[in-house]
């Protein structure tokens, strides 16, 4: 219940960071890693009409109230991480009442995706064309731009 928001920031540089971060903020806040969640969303920061991606990020900690005593310690954590992929960072703190937060956890599955619990063969089947059936191995596309030069006059 303790959401990290990268803003600015590749999505995959900061699914390379959450790997390495989590224990350690699992760790400064006292609590289990399966508490700690890193969002990126699809995101730019733009100011003045110019994309500021790596060069600007804001970091948004949202937390229950009872982790605001590691406000300090975790923004020190986040702004040293940060400094290896951004060149300017912000964190603000929003914190919440943890009454105020709701979850099912599907006790039938792994809590999280993990490396241990992903399938990583795939087995495919393939179905054989029926007899006298063919795969068409042409252009697809034959005639179109003639169509389209008609249509609209070229």
């Amino acid at each position: 219940m303790i959401t990290l928001e990268i803003l600015g920031l590749d999505q995959y540089v900061v699914g390379h960071i959450s790997g390495e971060a989590t224990a350690k903020l699992a760790a400064i806040y006292g609590c289990e890693e399966d508490l700690i969640n890193f969002y990126s969303p699809n995101s730019m920061i733009i100011h003045k009409g110019v994309e500021q991606t790596s060069w600007n990020t804001i970091v948004i900690v949202r937390a229950p109230k009872k982790f605001e005593k590691a406000e300090e310690a975790v923004a020190s954590y986040i702004l040293e991480v940060m400094k290896k992929v951004s060149i300017n960072i912000e964190v603000e703190f929003e914190y919440f009442e943890e009454a105020k937060h709701y979850q099912y956890i599907n006790e039938s599955y792994p809590r999280y995706i993990a490396g241990e619990n992903i399938k990583t063969e795939v087995e495919i089947e393939t179905e054989e064309p029926e007899e006298g059936e063919e795969v068409y191995l042409g252009n697809a596309f034959d005639g179109f731009q003639e169509l389209l030069d008609k249509k609209y006059g070229k």
